[in-house]
């Protein structure tokens, strides 16, 4: 059975250091191209139901129940259809992403005080205009919760990708465990854990930078 060592940690990451990051990389570009498609197809859908009660639940309990979906059970039914590597791994990853980007966008839009919007309208704005322009800047902050929400779901599941050949840190984690007992199980294991670990935390530093650059001083004090 394999035991912890730090030094041979540590080595092992002096060693494979090119590969590791390689991967690290590929695991960061799926999430982010994930999460750009889903923040455009979440945002959109948000901004079409946010004040339609039947087509918003139909939206969300679909979005809810491709949640309950197990990521292993998605990608085997997509895998006949789409191949493996990427076109399985994103189409997975954005259908995770949808219900927090969605749920959002629509709670903020209708946290706009309707006095701000009468005023607006009373300016001349068509109610497209005042979407747009006065409800989605303010509803900005709440959207990005959403999106940090999925990104850190995301982050996750796309380790789980590797079971398709899917890029990212998981390819460390599945032949760490598919290894166990050989020498670089644990630090294969360890070092792709790590991974996730360190990019979560790292897009979630930037999406809160992003977030802070990108609302009005008003709406963050």
């Amino acid at each position: 059975m394999n035991q912890f060592d730090l030094s041979g940690l540590l080595t092992f990451w002096v060693q494979r250091w090119d590969q590791i990051l390689g991967l690290a990389l590929g695991h960061l570009a799926v999430v982010v191209v994930s999460l750009l498609i889903a923040v455009v197809i979440g945002v959109g859908i948000g901004m079409l139901v946010w004040n339609r009660p039947v087509p918003y639940s139909l939206v969300i309990g679909a979005a809810g129940i491709a949640l309950t979906i197990p990521s292993l059970a998605l990608l085997a039914v997509l895998v006949p259809v789409f191949g493996l590597g990427w076109a399985p791994t994103l189409i997975a990853l954005v259908l995770y992403s949808l219900l927090p980007i969605v749920r959002n966008t629509a709670v903020g839009l209708r946290a706009v005080p309707p006095a701000i919007k009468e005023s607006a309208k009373g300016m001349g704005m068509s109610p497209t205009r005042v979407l747009i322009s006065v409800q989605l800047p303010m509803a900005w902050p709440i959207i990005v919760t959403g999106i940090r929400v999925s990104a850190q779901f995301v982050i996750g599941t796309a380790a789980i990708a590797a079971y398709v050949a899917g890029p990212g840190l998981g390819q460390l984690i599945f032949k760490g465990l598919s290894s166990l007992g050989s020498k670089n199980a644990l630090n294969l294991a360890l070092t792709g854990t790590l991974g996730v670990i360190v990019l979560a935390l790292v897009v979630d530093a930037v999406l809160v930078s992003i977030s802070r650059s990108t609302t009005s001083r008003g709406l963050r004090a």
